[in-house]
């Protein structure tokens, strides 16, 4: 992929070096090379996207370092997308402070991707509990179109893993949306790209399962909702991600769900 990234670049620059001087003008090159970057840019993101698809690479050597846990805690698993990924960040407050909790978000992901890492990324850590925040990003399509049905699949296997090695499960709502920070007319809101009634199914259908399959359900939805039902809009500057407040919200509650699965 590389050498032909490079074959390229050189054809644009040959191109714009053999033009007339009438026809070297400002909006003549923008129109070629920059536009060409941006181009060659999408395709080695994408190009190494594609090689490693659902992001194995991006623990593989905290897991490999990973110490053991205290003798005074047990250790637990967060397994997400960039809600879970980006609650490591000091301006959150940082991860559960004093807490032997290992953060295994990564953003924009999805559960199939999710179920394909849940192995080296969960099971081989051998946590006493598992959080999995997951579901907003396969509603919005991050990969591809995925019903119901197929993200309740994928959340089922993540379980069933888990309880086939003695890890229990904590199975935690997907976080509501708002269109309170849409940043422009042309701007898709979150609402639109996440709607409500999906990620009210989902939970519905998170909340039967738990209780059917001895799981704990993580409700941070209702915690942090408006009188509207949606995202109150001073957890989030975007109407997706929680901000520190938002955190502030969902520890505690994330605490005593883990609680009562290691009862």
């Amino acid at each position: 992929m590389v050498p032909r990234l490079l074959i390229l670049t050189v054809m644009c620059l040959a191109v714009v070096h053999v033009q007339s001087p009438a026809a070297q003008t400002p909006a003549a090159t923008s129109a070629t090379c920059p536009e060409m970057a941006t181009a060659l840019t999408a395709v080695m993101r994408n190009d190494a996207r594609l090689r490693d698809w659902s992001n194995l690479a991006r623990y593989r050597e905290a897991n490999r370092t990973l110490t053991a846990p205290a003798t005074s805690g047990a250790r637990v698993v967060f397994m997400g997308d960039s809600i879970t990924d980006a609650w490591q960040q000091p301006r959150y407050g940082g991860f559960f402070p004093g807490k032997p909790y290992v953060d295994r978000g990564i953003s924009g992901q999805t559960t199939p991707q999710m179920l394909v890492r849940f192995r080296p990324d969960v099971i081989e850590l051998e946590p006493k509990a598992v959080v999995i925040l997951a579901g907003t990003n396969d509603i919005a399509g991050n990969t591809g179109p995925m019903t119901d049905e197929e993200i309740e699949g994928n959340l089922a296997s993540m379980s069933e893993l888990a309880h086939a090695n003695r890890i229990r499960v904590v199975l935690a709502s997907v976080t509501p949306v708002s269109a309170y920070h849409v940043a422009s007319a042309s701007a898709v809101p979150q609402t639109t790209a996440r709607p409500m009634a999906r990620i009210h199914a989902l939970n519905d259908w998170m909340k039967a399962y738990a209780a059917a399959h001895g799981d704990v359900y993580l409700d941070y939805f209702s915690a942090m909702t408006d009188p509207s039902g949606l995202l109150r809009a001073e957890l989030s500057e975007d109407d997706l991600h929680p901000n520190a407040k938002g955190y502030a919200i969902m520890a505690p509650l994330a605490e005593a769900a883990i609680v009562k699965a290691l009862k």
